[in-house]
């Protein structure tokens, strides 16, 4: 007759068990933005890797001894950590059904945070070049690159607009620039709408013509002595999602899991979808360049308002070696 499992290993297990659903899905007890957390869950690929090892090594332990207990239901808990994380990321991977119907030019936006010109003019010239950009969002760039940038184009008969919003009110001086292809007229800033705290981000609207609004954001990270800055920058990115006709890129500095609760109307955050998880893409590591883009941290996005619909979306993986810590993101969208 086997032995019934002994109350420390049944107690063990509900703890871990537990704790490992927190781990897996903080969201779902509204702690998904607290501190050390938000870093932890950044870095799902990671953490599925760290946990399983971790799971393998702990239940060798376990069988060595002989016994439950403790030991047995932490490697049991480590393995659920290891498997919710995989499941999440895997459902992140799934293409949603496309949408034949289109009404309308496509639309290419790149968003690149060149790490303050890490990546060269060249290297960045080159890539819309090579995507054909009409929209392009570049964090931790200046004026002096941006400018730069458009005159490369330029020789090669590509023409854009630039603009930079050098730092936010009492922050950083850690510009943010803006390029729009000139088939879409001309822009100007919105000086209206005051920046995200800390990293500057800005609003640009088109003069005239039928142009999408195009914010670039850059909020700060989640650490712990800013935290309340950068949940203060994600719910300013909520608010521009209010609005149809919008599109917003940059270095979020947060991942899906921190969208969470900034939702509406079927919208990941504000009524914007985002582009990776519309094309299965969300699992995919944008910083840093460092680790392989499965284990990386999914926190650069380009996000489109409900006039929009994204056709494809790729994180562009090659300009590894280019001089930035993060990659670039390519999407397409169409109105409709």
């Amino acid at each position: 007759m086997p032995k019934a499992p002994r109350p420390v290993f049944v107690v063990a297990l509900f703890v871990g068990i537990a704790l490992a659903a927190v781990v897996v899905w903080p969201q779902g007890v509204g702690i998904h933005r607290l501190p050390f957390l938000s870093n932890v869950i950044a870095l799902r690929g990671v953490l599925v890797l760290g946990a399983a090892v971790a799971a393998v090594l702990v239940g060798m332990l376990a069988a060595w001894r002989r016994r439950g207990g403790v030991v047995a239901a932490l490697a049991i808990a480590l393995a659920a950590v290891a498997v919710g994380n995989g499941a999440v990321l895997l459902a992140r991977c799934v293409v949603p059904p496309a949408q034949d119907e289109r009404t309308g030019r496509e639309l290419t936006v790149l968003s690149w945070n060149a790490y303050g010109g890490g990546a060269s003019a060249e290297s960045v010239a080159g890539l819309i070049r090579e995507t054909g950009a009409d929209v392009v969002a570049l964090p931790e760039t200046d004026a002096f690159a941006a400018a730069r940038i458009v005159r490369l184009l330029a020789s090669d008969g590509v023409s854009m607009r630039h603009d930079t919003i050098a730092a936010a009110p009492g922050g950083e001086s850690i510009p943010s620039s803006l390029l729009v292809s000139t088939a879409l007229g001309p822009y100007e800033r919105d000086t209206t709408v005051a920046s995200t705290p800390g990293l500057p981000s800005a609003v640009w609207r088109p003069v005239e013509g039928g142009g999408p609004t195009i914010v670039v954001a850059h909020p700060m990270p989640p650490l712990a002595a800013v935290v309340d800055q950068w949940d203060a920058g994600l719910r300013w990115v909520a608010a521009r999602c209010t609005e149809r006709d919008v599109i917003v890129a940059g270095d979020l500095n947060a991942t899906l899991d921190h969208f969470a609760g900034l939702g509406a109307d079927a919208g990941d955050i504000g009524g914007c979808r985002d582009a990776a998880a519309e094309r299965g893409r969300a699992a995919a590591g944008t910083w840093p360049v460092s680790l392989q883009i499965a284990l990386g941290a999914p926190i650069d996005h380009i996000l489109a308002g409900p006039a929009w619909r994204v056709t494809g979306f790729d994180v562009r993986d090659h300009m590894d070696d280019a001089g930035s810590d993060h990659r670039p993101l390519v999407a397409t969208l169409v109105r409709g």
